[in-house]
């Protein structure tokens, strides 16, 4: 039978997405095909105006674009860390560095040429919302890439240049035909869309859904 195909487009700024992450993976741990599953990670960028070079905290990004008292912010901030951490995420929000994340981007299709798409999100997810690691930094790039098995040399020459600026852009078009105009968002089997950090139990129901669909009839 062939594999339940799982497309995600997601930012490795976003905390939403790395809750959506986990709770993708509990749903897949309760599920009796998960043996039969392929996950795929694309790039989105939330905010791909931000001025490459430009760094500041998260939370003067958020009350900037909210325009919400910093206080307010930090309720905000509040209630998602307590859900990551329901999820066994502890978030350092207070130490994220807003950034263009085109370069994390680039670097996670070189990993996924390499076969470590999802250990290379998943260390960029953590290392910008658990670490406080600046993602656009090209030493620390360098370094996470190594941590998750890139070879350090290619990864120097890939932000030499442009290579993969193309596959990052050409996510985000083929997100914005699926209709997404936000992240996490999850595509399985080319087929059912799942938008947002939805529970666990909403993703299981989706996934039996499409594995129903695509397996044979019996005659």
């Amino acid at each position: 039978m062939s594999a339940l195909r799982i497309d995600v487009w997601s930012d490795v700024v976003c905390p939403w997405c790395y809750i959506g992450k986990r709770r993708l993976e509990s749903a897949l741990d309760r599920f009796d095909h998960a043996d039969q599953v392929e996950v795929h990670w694309h790039s989105f960028q939330l905010d791909p105006a931000h001025l490459k070079g430009h760094r500041r905290p998260v939370f003067e990004t958020l009350a900037q674009k909210t325009g919400a008292p910093i206080a307010q912010v930090r309720a905000m901030v509040q209630q998602v860390t307590d859900l990551a951490a329901a999820e066994g995420l502890t978030y350092d929000l207070e130490r994220a560095v807003s950034v263009n994340t085109i370069d994390a981007h680039r670097l996670s299709h070189l990993a996924a040429a390499h076969g470590l798409g999802d250990r290379m999100h998943e260390r960029l997810l953590r290392a910008h919302l658990c670490e406080g690691e600046v993602v656009d930094d090209r030493d620390t790039l360098v370094r996470l890439g190594a941590e998750v098995g890139v070879p350090e040399d290619e990864t120097r020459r890939m932000l030499d240049g442009d290579t993969y600026d193309d596959a990052v852009q050409a996510d985000v078009r083929e997100a914005r035909r699926y209709g997404a105009t936000g992240v996490p968002f999850f595509v399985l089997n080319r087929a059912y869309g799942v938008s947002g950090a939805q529970s666990a139990d909403t993703f299981l129901s989706a996934l039996r859904t499409a594995h129903a669909d695509t397996a044979p009839t019996s005659r």
